[in-house]
């Protein structure tokens, strides 16, 4: 086994660990970390198809808690915004500008979610219109796409109106699924899944089982606010990394 392989692998069980106990933070964890030693294309391919395997991994234990009527506006968005982002890859790369623009947003997102009063309500004015899921549908779909950081949008969005973290654990598991599936279909059709790919996504599937199972034994036994700041703390750290490194 190579030094290579052996690296890969242990950012993916601790990413996927992270992904267990927290509900997402596997592709903010591992993508500037993978994109050291592969390309970013191939990073993104491999976090998303790993990610569709402990999204499933999830859902078996909260599949019950999944609220389907509520999901469609902002799950339907964030296939769109997959459109846009498979389109970008496709025509710009990945820009190194826009690695930190997504940083100084992810920064001033956490920045918020630390900062603003304890008393203040969970949603915000307009939370309850339409056209509110719909946006942070398209951000998180083509960001999660375009970079495989994606998921603080949709992160927010369920913990903002889901008390149960069941329900926010669940509803974004189908969202993470969904739109990964949607993606890496978009892009083996176009021929980007190499034979090297498929075997590194093959062994990290054994990595982020072992990974995530362990996680969602912390996710049983931690509460809700606990969950948010390790939540927000990873975007913080990702923000970070990305306006450092990038």
């Amino acid at each position: 086994m190579s030094i290579e392989l052996v690296y890969i692998l242990i950012i993916l069980f601790i990413g996927s660990f992270i992904q267990g106990s927290s509900g997402f933070g596997f592709g903010l964890f591992s993508m500037g970390l993978l994109s050291l030693i592969l390309t970013v294309k191939d990073s993104i391919l491999l976090i998303l198809g790993l990610t569709i395997l402990i999204s499933i991994r999830i859902l078996i234990k909260y599949y019950r808690f999944i609220c389907w009527k509520e999901l469609i506006p902002i799950l339907c968005a964030a296939l769109v915004g997959r459109i846009f982002a498979f389109f970008f890859i496709g025509q710009f790369g990945t820009s190194e500008m826009m690695k930190q623009w997504l940083g100084f947003v992810l920064l001033g997102l956490v920045g918020y979610l630390f900062l603003r009063p304890k008393k203040e309500l969970s949603r915000l004015p307009f939370s309850d219109h339409l056209l509110f899921p719909v946006l942070v549908g398209l951000a998180g779909g083509f960001v999660g796409g375009a970079f495989a950081v994606g998921g603080p949008f949709f992160v927010v969005y369920f913990l903002m109106f889901y008390q149960d973290k069941r329900n926010y654990n669940a509803n974004l598991q189908v969202t993470f699924f969904l739109s990964n599936l949607f993606t890496l279909i978009m892009h083996g059709l176009n021929g980007d899944v190499t034979p090297k790919l498929s075997l590194y996504i093959l062994l990290g599937s054994l990595a982020v089982l072992f990974g995530v199972s362990i996680g969602l034994k912390w996710f049983e036994r931690l509460p809700k606010e606990f969950i948010q700041r390790l939540a927000y703390s990873i975007v913080l750290v990702a923000g970070i990394n990305l306006l450092i490194f990038s």
